[in-house]
């Protein structure tokens, strides 16, 4: 028998227990797929979902990796122009703070520490304790004040003593010399206070020959103890001259006489000291403020009074241990130091 032509009928009925497949009208069956080939699928379609995964986070890395190169470019050449300019300009205040002195506050905090400091140590009974001790407040202020007005300037210290490191920073920016009578201290200071200039003097003098100092330098006014020469090649007994040549040639603002010592009669004073303040203030000065410590004292006001003159004197900065004294270059006078031609100074 021919088989039956044309469209053919599949009858599909769910599988027993015992068998699972199709079965056709002609009566052959299809086998049922393995779990192994069911495995084989799922591991296929895991792999592609797992590289389908790995290629988008590739391209996310280095899409991020472009776009964080692009942000760290280097700036334009406006913006490092802008940086140098920057920096010149803080260069450039730095060096206007040096040429205008201290910033207010910064003067005058140091000013109230080493204030505070003078007021409790004011009451010194002894020529030891007083030579250890700090300057008295108000000396202290009326100092700072000359170097308020004079600062950066160029200044000349008698004398290394506590307030050497206060007198340095108020002349911040300018040039402040420091003489002293003990070459022993000026090493230790030196080796303190880093970039002190400091030089160590040799006195001739004593305080129980003051009063003959006195009357010779008063008989060779007009010859060995002018009031305008060259300290250098001078032969006065109160000329100091073993100075390193080139301080003879400057022109000092600011003139401060703390020293050397002259508490006992074998000190050395501070006749040649003050003397020779007046001479570098008339031969080389032309406007010099010189103030003398421990005024209150026989020997500094006597000689203040003989070589800076009372027509000088600025009552209003002075102190009854401390004398200012405001002396002009001998441009009218030079065979006197003091005269009726001097004309009196206010601060």
């Amino acid at each position: 028998m021919k088989g039956i032509s044309g469209p053919k009928l599949l009858v599909v009925h769910p599988a027993s227990s015992a068998y699972n497949g199709v079965v056709s009208l002609s009566g052959a069956t299809s086998p049922p797929p393995s779990s192994s080939a069911r495995r084989r699928c799922l591991c296929l379609c895991l792999a592609a979902f797992l590289a389908l995964l790995t290629t988008a986070s590739l391209l996310t890395l280095f899409s991020t990796a472009r776009a964080a190169s692009q942000r760290v470019s280097p700036p334009p050449r406006h913006h490092h122009l802008a940086t140098l300019a920057a920096a010149a300009s803080r260069r450039d205040a730095d060096a206007t703070d040096a040429a205008n002195g201290l910033p207010a506050y910064v003067f005058d905090a140091l000013v109230q520490y080493a204030a505070a400091a003078g007021a409790t140590t004011a009451n010194a009974t002894s020529p030891a304790a007083a030579a250890s001790m700090s300057m008295p407040e108000e000396d202290v202020r009326a100092i700072a004040s000359v170097l308020r007005r004079r600062a950066p300037c160029r200044l000349l210290v008698f004398g290394l003593g506590a307030e050497t490191p206060l007198w340095r920073a108020l002349n911040h920016g300018g040039r402040t010399v420091f003489l002293d009578e003990n070459p022993f201290y000026v090493a230790h200071m030196e080796g303190v206070h880093v970039g002190l200039e400091a030089y160590d003097v040799s006195y001739a003098t004593a305080v129980r020959d003051f009063g003959e100092l006195l009357r010779d330098a008063r008989d060779a006014v007009g010859g060995d103890c002018r009031p305008v020469q060259n300290l250098l090649f001078s032969d006065c007994r109160l000329a100091i001259n073993d100075l390193p040549n080139r301080l003879y040639d400057v022109s000092w603002d600011v003139i401060l006489v703390d020293g050397p010592s002259g508490f006992t009669e074998g000190s050395p004073g501070r006749m040649a000291a003050i003397f020779s303040a007046a001479v570098m203030a008339k031969t080389k000065g032309t406007e010099t403020e010189v103030l003398v410590h421990d005024y209150q004292r026989e020997v500094e006001r006597t000689c203040a009074r003989e070589f800076l003159c009372p027509e000088n004197r600025v009552e209003s900065t002075t102190t009854p241990s401390l004398g200012h004294f405001l002396v002009r270059g001998a441009a009218a006078n030079q065979n006197a130091f003091c005269g009726a031609t001097a004309t009196k100074k206010a601060n």
